[in-house]
C-alpha cells in the first residue's frame, strides 16, 4: 500500500515552520498514542503514521530530500542515521518525544544538564499621578520591596566559607527521570528541588536562599500625557533571578488622581460651568480655567442648560503623538438662591412680563406642555372613549 503524503498526515502546508510541525504532531500524538488508546489497532497505526512523518519533516536534511524525491529521498539506507524509528540515539525519536512532550511532564527538554537558571520574577508599581503631573510629565522617586541577591554569600546560599553540593539523588541535574511505560518522564528532584545542590550549612543572612528583601528606590521618568493604564516598563529592575539568571522588570502603573475641575477621557478634558440665568439669557464673557492658564469663554445670548462649548488644543498632548486634545465646557444654569425682597418683586414683574404679548420665551417648556396635554388626552381616549364612541 501506498504511503501518504506526510504533510497530509500531519495536517500541515509544505511551508510549516518547525514550530508547526511540533504542534501537529503533539496534537496527534495525544489523540493516538497507544498508552491512551490501548488495544485500538487503527489508531497505533495512525499514530507511528504520524511518527514517522514527524521524524523526517522535523530534520533539515531529510525534509529537503523528501521535498525533492519523495518517499524515494528518505527510504534509501532506512530511516536514519540516528537510530531508526524508534531509536533513543541522537535525533532518534526519543529525543524527539522529548522535545514534544517534556514540558508536559515536567522535563522542559530531557537534554538540558547542569543547574537551571530561572528569571526573576516581574514587579508591579502603583504610581497615583495628579492630572497636571500625568499633563506635563515629571521625575518620581519610589520605594519597593524586592529580592536582591544575597551579598554575603554572593547568591550561593550557602555560609561563607563553604559551598553548596551536588545533589545526590539527581547528580546535580535538578530532574529525575521515571520511565513509565512508553513514557520517559522527568520531574523536579525531590530533595533539591530543581537546584542540582544540598546546602549543608546555609547563609545566616538569607537563609539559603541565595537572595534577601531590600527596599530600593528607583527614579521615574513619567513621559508627558500618560493615563490611567498606562505601564512603564524598568527593564531589569524587578527580582534578582535564580542562580545566576536575569533579573526580571519592573512595571510602574499609572493611575490618575481625581481632580476637582477637570475630567479626562482619552486626549479630552472635561469641566462642567455654572452661568447666572441673567447671563445665559443675555450672553456675556466668562473667564474659565484650562491647564495653561484662564480664558474667556464667549456665552451668546439664550443659552441653554447643557450647552457644550469646545476650546480646541486645550486638553492634553497625546503621550503617543503629536496631537492635542481639547476642553469641553458644559454649561449648567443655576437659579438663583438668597433673593431679597427687591430681587423677588422684580423676578415677578418678570415673569409677569413673559406673559404679554403672545411670545413665547421658554420653547421646550411650551413644546413639552403641548406633548404632555396630547398624551393624557390620548389616555383619556383609550380609556374612556370619545364622545363618538358613545351610544344614545
Amino acid at each position: 500500500m501506498s504511503k501518504r503524503d506526510y504533510y497530509e498526515v500531519l495536517g500541515v502546508q509544505k511551508n510549516a515552520s518547525e514550530a508547526d510541525l511540533k504542534k501537529a504532531f503533539r496534537r496527534l500524538a495525544m489523540k493516538y498514542h497507544p498508552d491512551r488508546m490501548p488495544g485500538d489497532k487503527e489508531a497505533e497505526v495512525k499514530f507511528k503514521e504520524a511518527k514517522e512523518a514527524y521524524e523526517v519533516l522535523a530534520e533539515p536534511s531529510k525534509r529537503a530530500a523528501y521535498d525533492q524525491f519523495g518517499h524515494a529521498g528518505v527510504e534509501q539506507g532506512g530511516m536514519g542515521g540516528g537510530g531508526g524509528h524508534g531509536g533513543a540515539g541522537p535525533g532518534g525519536f526519543g529525543d524527539i518525544f522529548e522535545d514534544i512532550f517534556g514540558d508536559i511532564f515536567g522535563g522542559g527538554g530531557g537534554r538540558r544538564s547542569g543547574t537551571r537558571a530561572y528569571r526573576g520574577s516581574d514587579l508591579q508599581y502603583n504610581l497615583e499621578l495628579s492630572l497636571e503631573e500625568a499633563v506635563s510629565g515629571t521625575e518620581v522617586d519610589i520605594r519597593i520591596p524586592s529580592m536582591q541577591t544575597c551579598d554575603t554569600c554572593s547568591g550561593s546560599g550557602a555560609k561563607k566559607g563553604s559551598h553548596p553540593q551536588t545533589c545526590p539523588t539527581c547528580h546535580g541535574q535538578g530532574q529525575v527521570r521515571m520511565q513509565q511505560g512508553f513514557f520517559s518522564i522527568q520531574q523536579t528532584c525531590p530533595q533539591c528541588h530543581g537546584t542540582g545542590k544540598i546546602i549543608s550549612d546555609p547563609c545566616d543572612d538569607c537563609h539559603g536562599q541565595g537572595r534577601v528583601e531590600i527596599q530600593r528606590t528607583l527614579s521615574v521618568r513619567v513621559p508627558m500625557g500618560v493615563d490611567t493604564g498606562d505601564r512603564i516598563r524598568l527593564s531589569g529592575e524587578g527580582e534578582a533571578g535564580l542562580n545566576g539568571g536575569p533579573a526580571g522588570d519592573l512595571y510602574v502603573q499609572v493611575i490618575l488622581k481625581e481632580h476637582e475641575l477637570f475630567t479626562r477621557e482619552g486626549d479630552n478634558l472635561y469641566c462642567t460651568v455654572p452661568i447666572r440665568f441673567t447671563t445665559a439669557a443675555l450672553g456675556g464673557d466668562l473667564e474659565v480655567p484650562t491647564l495653561e492658564g484662564k480664558v474667556t469663554l464667549n456665552i451668546p445670548a439664550e443659552t441653554q442648560s447643557g450647552k457644550k462649548f469646545r476650546l480646541r488644543n486645550k486638553g492634553v498632548k497625546s503621550v503617543r503623538s503629536a496631537s492635542v486634545g481639547d476642553l469641553i465646557c458644559t454649561t449648567v444654569v443655576e437659579t438663583p438662591v438668597n433673593l431679597t425682597k427687591r430681587q423677588r418683586e422684580l423676578l415677578a414683574e418678570l415673569d409677569e412680563s413673559m406673559d404679554e404679548g403672545g411670545q413665547r420665551h421658554s420653547p421646550k417648556q411650551h413644546s413639552w406642555l403641548d406633548k404632555a396635554k396630547s398624551f393624557i388626552d390620548d389616555v383619556k381616549n383609550d380609556f374612556f372613549g370619545s364622545d363618538k364612541d358613545k351610544v344614545d
